[in-house]
Protein backbone atom coordinates (compact mmCIF):
# COMPACT_ATOMS: atom_id res chain seq x y z
CA UNK A 1 0.00 0.00 0.00
CA UNK A 2 2.79 2.36 0.95
CA UNK A 3 4.62 1.60 -2.33
CA UNK A 4 1.48 2.35 -4.32
CA UNK A 5 1.08 5.70 -2.54
CA UNK A 6 4.72 6.55 -3.26
CA UNK A 7 4.34 5.63 -6.94
CA UNK A 8 1.19 7.80 -7.20
CA UNK A 9 2.94 10.71 -5.49
CA UNK A 10 5.91 10.34 -7.84
CA UNK A 11 3.67 10.44 -10.91
CA UNK A 12 1.91 13.55 -9.59
CA UNK A 13 5.27 15.21 -8.95
CA UNK A 14 6.40 14.42 -12.50
CA UNK A 15 3.20 15.93 -13.93
CA UNK A 16 3.56 19.04 -11.79
CA UNK A 17 7.17 19.38 -12.89
CA UNK A 18 6.22 18.96 -16.53
CA UNK A 19 3.40 21.45 -16.18
CA UNK A 20 5.82 23.87 -14.57
CA UNK A 21 8.19 23.50 -17.50
CA UNK A 22 5.38 24.08 -20.00
CA UNK A 23 4.27 27.16 -18.10
CA UNK A 24 7.82 28.46 -18.06
CA UNK A 25 8.18 27.95 -21.82
CA UNK A 26 4.84 29.64 -22.46
CA UNK A 27 5.74 32.51 -20.18
CA UNK A 28 9.06 32.95 -21.99
CA UNK A 29 7.34 32.90 -25.35
CA UNK A 30 4.83 35.56 -24.36
CA UNK A 31 7.51 37.69 -22.74
CA UNK A 32 9.90 37.52 -25.75
CA UNK A 33 10.86 40.99 -27.00
CA UNK A 34 8.56 42.40 -29.67
CA UNK A 35 11.67 43.43 -31.59
CA UNK A 36 11.89 39.89 -32.93
CA UNK A 37 8.87 40.67 -35.12
CA UNK A 38 9.64 42.60 -38.31
CA UNK A 39 8.63 46.25 -38.32
CA UNK A 40 5.99 46.94 -40.98
CA UNK A 41 6.96 49.72 -43.38
CA UNK A 42 5.04 51.13 -46.36
CA UNK A 43 6.95 52.86 -49.16
CA UNK A 44 5.52 55.14 -51.86
CA UNK A 45 7.57 55.13 -55.11
CA UNK A 46 6.00 58.43 -56.33
CA UNK A 47 5.38 56.81 -59.71
CA UNK A 48 5.59 53.39 -61.35
CA UNK A 49 8.55 51.08 -60.62
CA UNK A 50 11.57 52.40 -62.53
CA UNK A 51 15.30 52.92 -62.36
CA UNK A 52 15.17 56.02 -60.18
CA UNK A 53 13.73 53.93 -57.34
CA UNK A 54 15.81 50.90 -58.31
CA UNK A 55 17.72 50.75 -55.03
CA UNK A 56 14.45 50.30 -53.15
CA UNK A 57 13.21 47.69 -55.62
CA UNK A 58 16.52 45.81 -55.51
CA UNK A 59 16.69 45.81 -51.70
CA UNK A 60 13.18 44.37 -51.70
CA UNK A 61 13.99 41.74 -54.35
CA UNK A 62 17.18 40.63 -52.60
CA UNK A 63 15.56 40.38 -49.16
CA UNK A 64 17.78 43.03 -47.61
CA UNK A 65 14.87 44.74 -45.89
CA UNK A 66 13.91 41.42 -44.29
CA UNK A 67 17.50 41.00 -43.13
CA UNK A 68 17.18 44.43 -41.49
CA UNK A 69 14.05 43.32 -39.62
CA UNK A 70 11.66 45.23 -41.85
CA UNK A 71 8.46 44.00 -43.50
CA UNK A 72 8.37 46.40 -46.45
CA UNK A 73 5.40 46.95 -48.74
CA UNK A 74 6.28 48.90 -51.91
CA UNK A 75 3.49 50.74 -53.72
CA UNK A 76 3.34 52.91 -56.83
CA UNK A 77 2.66 56.62 -56.42
CA UNK A 78 1.01 59.45 -58.31
CA UNK A 79 3.56 62.25 -58.34
CA UNK A 80 6.05 63.79 -55.96
CA UNK A 81 3.84 66.31 -54.17
CA UNK A 82 1.06 63.81 -53.55
CA UNK A 83 3.59 61.26 -52.33
CA UNK A 84 5.13 63.64 -49.81
CA UNK A 85 1.71 64.69 -48.55
CA UNK A 86 0.63 61.05 -48.21
CA UNK A 87 3.76 60.28 -46.19
CA UNK A 88 3.02 63.30 -44.00
CA UNK A 89 -0.57 62.09 -43.61
CA UNK A 90 0.55 58.72 -42.27
CA UNK A 91 -0.46 56.63 -45.30
CA UNK A 92 3.18 55.65 -45.79
CA UNK A 93 6.23 55.60 -43.56
CA UNK A 94 8.61 56.48 -46.40
CA UNK A 95 8.43 57.91 -49.90
CA UNK A 96 10.56 58.92 -52.86
CA UNK A 97 10.27 62.69 -52.75
CA UNK A 98 11.99 65.94 -53.64
CA UNK A 99 12.89 69.04 -51.60
CA UNK A 100 10.42 71.23 -53.49
CA UNK A 101 7.51 69.04 -52.39
CA UNK A 102 8.90 68.81 -48.86
CA UNK A 103 9.20 72.59 -48.61
CA UNK A 104 5.67 73.15 -49.90
CA UNK A 105 4.38 70.54 -47.47
CA UNK A 106 6.05 72.27 -44.53
CA UNK A 107 4.93 75.70 -45.73
CA UNK A 108 1.36 74.44 -45.30
CA UNK A 109 1.93 73.06 -41.81
CA UNK A 110 3.25 69.60 -42.70
CA UNK A 111 6.17 67.74 -41.14
CA UNK A 112 7.80 65.95 -44.09
CA UNK A 113 11.59 65.70 -44.00
CA UNK A 114 14.33 64.24 -46.21
CA UNK A 115 16.63 61.69 -44.57
CA UNK A 116 18.87 60.91 -47.54
CA UNK A 117 19.57 61.94 -51.13
CA UNK A 118 19.23 59.75 -54.21
CA UNK A 119 19.49 62.41 -56.91
CA UNK A 120 22.16 64.66 -55.48
CA UNK A 121 21.56 67.05 -58.40
CA UNK A 122 18.27 68.24 -59.86
CA UNK A 123 17.31 65.58 -62.47
CA UNK A 124 14.86 67.74 -64.38
CA UNK A 125 15.20 68.65 -68.05
CA UNK A 126 13.20 69.91 -71.01
CA UNK A 127 13.10 67.48 -73.91
CA UNK A 128 12.49 68.28 -77.57
CA UNK A 129 12.60 66.56 -80.95
CA UNK A 130 15.76 67.42 -82.84
CA UNK A 131 15.34 68.93 -86.28
CA UNK A 132 17.62 70.46 -88.91
CA UNK A 133 18.65 74.01 -88.16
CA UNK A 134 17.53 73.92 -84.52
CA UNK A 135 20.27 73.90 -81.91
CA UNK A 136 20.09 75.03 -78.30
CA UNK A 137 23.17 76.97 -77.25
CA UNK A 138 21.48 79.55 -75.01
CA UNK A 139 18.08 79.76 -73.36
CA UNK A 140 17.11 82.46 -75.84
CA UNK A 141 16.91 79.68 -78.43
CA UNK A 142 13.86 78.37 -76.54
CA UNK A 143 11.99 81.67 -76.47
CA UNK A 144 8.45 81.42 -77.78
CA UNK A 145 8.26 77.64 -77.41
CA UNK A 146 5.59 75.76 -75.45
CA UNK A 147 6.50 73.41 -72.59
CA UNK A 148 4.09 70.68 -71.54
CA UNK A 149 4.22 69.56 -67.91
CA UNK A 150 2.03 67.68 -65.49
CA UNK A 151 -0.79 69.61 -63.89
CA UNK A 152 0.78 69.31 -60.45
CA UNK A 153 4.38 69.38 -61.67
CA UNK A 154 6.79 71.87 -60.07
CA UNK A 155 7.94 72.97 -63.54
CA UNK A 156 4.89 75.24 -63.73
CA UNK A 157 6.54 77.44 -61.10
CA UNK A 158 10.18 76.52 -61.57
CA UNK A 159 10.47 77.49 -65.24
CA UNK A 160 9.30 81.15 -64.91
CA UNK A 161 11.59 81.73 -61.90
CA UNK A 162 14.48 79.98 -63.65
CA UNK A 163 14.03 82.09 -66.80
CA UNK A 164 13.98 85.25 -64.71
CA UNK A 165 17.14 84.10 -62.93
CA UNK A 166 18.77 83.82 -66.36
CA UNK A 167 17.74 87.33 -67.39
CA UNK A 168 14.78 86.35 -69.56
CA UNK A 169 11.10 87.25 -69.20
CA UNK A 170 9.32 84.64 -67.04
CA UNK A 171 6.92 83.93 -69.90
CA UNK A 172 9.64 83.47 -72.54
CA UNK A 173 8.65 79.79 -72.51
CA UNK A 174 4.93 79.17 -72.31
CA UNK A 175 3.95 76.39 -69.90
CA UNK A 176 0.80 74.31 -70.31
CA UNK A 177 -0.69 71.79 -67.90
CA UNK A 178 -1.22 68.27 -69.21
CA UNK A 179 -2.16 64.89 -67.85
CA UNK A 180 1.24 63.22 -67.22
CA UNK A 181 0.04 60.18 -69.19
CA UNK A 182 -0.18 62.18 -72.45
CA UNK A 183 3.01 64.27 -72.24
CA UNK A 184 5.11 61.80 -74.23
CA UNK A 185 2.61 61.46 -77.07
CA UNK A 186 1.94 65.21 -77.11
CA UNK A 187 5.61 65.80 -77.88
CA UNK A 188 5.72 63.16 -80.62
CA UNK A 189 2.55 64.59 -82.15
CA UNK A 190 4.14 68.07 -81.99
CA UNK A 191 1.27 69.50 -79.97
CA UNK A 192 3.97 70.90 -77.69
CA UNK A 193 7.53 71.97 -78.47
CA UNK A 194 9.08 70.89 -75.19
CA UNK A 195 8.18 68.29 -72.59
CA UNK A 196 9.19 67.98 -68.99
CA UNK A 197 11.48 64.98 -68.58
CA UNK A 198 13.46 63.51 -65.72
CA UNK A 199 16.74 61.62 -65.66
CA UNK A 200 16.38 58.09 -64.35
CA UNK A 201 12.66 58.19 -65.03
CA UNK A 202 10.75 59.63 -68.00
CA UNK A 203 13.74 60.79 -70.06
CA UNK A 204 14.75 57.28 -71.23
CA UNK A 205 11.09 56.51 -71.92
CA UNK A 206 10.74 59.58 -74.15
CA UNK A 207 14.04 58.82 -75.89
CA UNK A 208 12.90 55.27 -76.67
CA UNK A 209 9.53 56.44 -77.98
CA UNK A 210 11.17 59.08 -80.16
CA UNK A 211 13.59 56.51 -81.58
CA UNK A 212 10.73 54.15 -82.43
CA UNK A 213 9.07 57.02 -84.28
CA UNK A 214 12.26 57.70 -86.25
CA UNK A 215 13.09 60.84 -84.24
CA UNK A 216 16.02 61.89 -82.07
CA UNK A 217 15.41 63.36 -78.61
CA UNK A 218 17.28 66.46 -77.50
CA UNK A 219 17.37 67.79 -73.95
CA UNK A 220 18.22 70.86 -71.91
CA UNK A 221 19.11 70.32 -68.24
CA UNK A 222 18.01 73.07 -65.88
CA UNK A 223 21.21 72.61 -63.88
CA UNK A 224 23.30 73.49 -66.95
CA UNK A 225 21.75 76.96 -66.79
CA UNK A 226 22.19 77.85 -63.15
CA UNK A 227 19.62 75.74 -61.28
CA UNK A 228 21.70 74.34 -58.42
CA UNK A 229 19.12 72.29 -56.52
CA UNK A 230 19.10 68.99 -54.69
CA UNK A 231 17.01 66.27 -56.32
CA UNK A 232 14.90 63.43 -54.99
CA UNK A 233 15.61 61.31 -51.96
CA UNK A 234 14.12 59.37 -49.08
CA UNK A 235 11.30 61.22 -47.32
CA UNK A 236 9.61 60.52 -43.99
CA UNK A 237 8.34 62.80 -41.19
CA UNK A 238 9.82 64.51 -38.15
CA UNK A 239 7.39 62.53 -36.01
CA UNK A 240 8.48 59.16 -37.40
CA UNK A 241 12.16 60.07 -37.03
CA UNK A 242 11.58 61.00 -33.39
CA UNK A 243 9.48 57.94 -32.53
CA UNK A 244 11.20 55.26 -34.66
CA UNK A 245 14.83 56.32 -35.25
CA UNK A 246 16.02 52.72 -35.40
CA UNK A 247 13.49 51.86 -38.11
CA UNK A 248 14.63 54.89 -40.13
CA UNK A 249 18.26 53.88 -39.69
CA UNK A 250 17.66 50.31 -40.84
CA UNK A 251 15.52 51.39 -43.79
CA UNK A 252 18.05 53.96 -44.96
CA UNK A 253 20.96 51.52 -44.67
CA UNK A 254 19.16 48.73 -46.53
CA UNK A 255 18.02 51.16 -49.23
CA UNK A 256 21.53 52.45 -49.89
CA UNK A 257 22.75 48.86 -49.91
CA UNK A 258 20.38 48.44 -52.84
CA UNK A 259 21.68 51.54 -54.61
CA UNK A 260 25.31 50.48 -54.04
CA UNK A 261 24.61 47.08 -55.61
CA UNK A 262 22.79 48.77 -58.48
CA UNK A 263 25.83 50.96 -59.12
CA UNK A 264 28.32 48.08 -58.93
CA UNK A 265 26.28 45.58 -60.96
CA UNK A 266 23.74 47.51 -63.07
CA UNK A 267 22.83 44.65 -65.41
CA UNK A 268 22.31 42.23 -62.54
CA UNK A 269 20.16 44.85 -60.82
CA UNK A 270 18.08 45.35 -63.95
CA UNK A 271 17.55 41.59 -64.24
CA UNK A 272 16.48 41.29 -60.60
CA UNK A 273 14.06 44.22 -60.83
CA UNK A 274 12.61 43.05 -64.16
CA UNK A 275 12.03 39.61 -62.65
CA UNK A 276 9.83 41.26 -60.02
CA UNK A 277 8.10 43.51 -62.59
CA UNK A 278 7.99 41.60 -65.93
CA UNK A 279 6.06 44.38 -67.71
CA UNK A 280 9.08 46.70 -67.56
CA UNK A 281 11.08 47.29 -70.74
CA UNK A 282 14.56 46.12 -69.73
CA UNK A 283 16.34 48.42 -72.19
CA UNK A 284 14.59 51.47 -70.77
CA UNK A 285 15.08 50.20 -67.21
CA UNK A 286 18.80 49.78 -67.82
CA UNK A 287 19.15 53.34 -69.10
CA UNK A 288 17.20 54.64 -66.09
CA UNK A 289 19.61 52.76 -63.83
CA UNK A 290 22.66 54.19 -65.63
CA UNK A 291 21.32 57.74 -65.25
CA UNK A 292 20.40 57.23 -61.60
CA UNK A 293 23.86 55.84 -60.86
CA UNK A 294 25.31 59.07 -62.26
CA UNK A 295 23.09 61.22 -60.07
CA UNK A 296 23.67 59.44 -56.77
CA UNK A 297 27.47 59.61 -56.88
CA UNK A 298 27.78 63.40 -56.69
CA UNK A 299 28.46 63.38 -52.95
CA UNK A 300 31.41 65.04 -51.22
CA UNK A 301 34.31 63.14 -49.72
CA UNK A 302 34.16 61.83 -46.14
CA UNK A 303 30.40 61.28 -46.20
CA UNK A 304 28.21 58.27 -46.84
CA UNK A 305 26.03 57.85 -49.90
CA UNK A 306 22.91 59.93 -49.45
CA UNK A 307 24.60 62.96 -47.89
CA UNK A 308 22.51 66.08 -48.46
CA UNK A 309 24.86 68.97 -49.18
CA UNK A 310 23.98 71.87 -46.86
CA UNK A 311 25.03 74.53 -49.40
CA UNK A 312 22.89 72.94 -52.12
CA UNK A 313 19.95 72.61 -49.75
CA UNK A 314 20.36 76.31 -48.91
CA UNK A 315 20.28 77.17 -52.62
CA UNK A 316 17.25 74.91 -53.08
CA UNK A 317 15.30 76.56 -50.28
CA UNK A 318 16.13 80.03 -51.59
CA UNK A 319 15.01 79.24 -55.13
CA UNK A 320 11.80 77.51 -54.03
CA UNK A 321 10.93 80.46 -51.79
CA UNK A 322 11.21 82.79 -54.80
CA UNK A 323 9.47 80.47 -57.26
CA UNK A 324 6.54 79.54 -55.04
CA UNK A 325 6.30 82.62 -52.84
CA UNK A 326 6.73 80.76 -49.55
CA UNK A 327 8.75 83.59 -48.04
CA UNK A 328 10.63 82.80 -44.85
CA UNK A 329 8.13 80.26 -43.51
CA UNK A 330 10.52 77.35 -43.97
CA UNK A 331 14.27 77.29 -43.40
CA UNK A 332 16.61 75.04 -45.37
CA UNK A 333 17.56 73.17 -42.21
CA UNK A 334 13.90 72.24 -41.68
CA UNK A 335 13.88 70.24 -44.91
CA UNK A 336 16.40 67.54 -44.09
CA UNK A 337 18.62 65.72 -41.64
CA UNK A 338 21.95 64.06 -42.38
CA UNK A 339 21.81 62.10 -39.12
CA UNK A 340 21.31 58.77 -40.90
CA UNK A 341 23.93 59.28 -43.63
CA UNK A 342 26.81 60.78 -41.66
Amino acid sequence: MLKQVRRTAHRIAQRVSAAGCLFAVAAFAFSAPAAQAADAVRVNLAWLPQGSTGGILLAQAKGWYREAGLDVTVMRGYGGQRTVNEVDGGLFEFGYGDPVSVMLNRAHGGHAVMVGAINTRWPGAMCYLEKPGFKVTTLKDLSGLTLGGGGASPVQNIVPAWLKQNGLPPDAIKTVRLDPAVINTALLQKRIDLSECWEGASLPVQAALAKRAGQQLGKVYYRDFGLDMMGNGIVTTDTFVASHPDVVKRFVEATYRGYAAMREHPQEAADAIAAQYPVLDKTILMQQIVETNGLITDDPAHHKTGWLRPERMDATAGFVARAFGTGTKVKATDLYTNHFVE
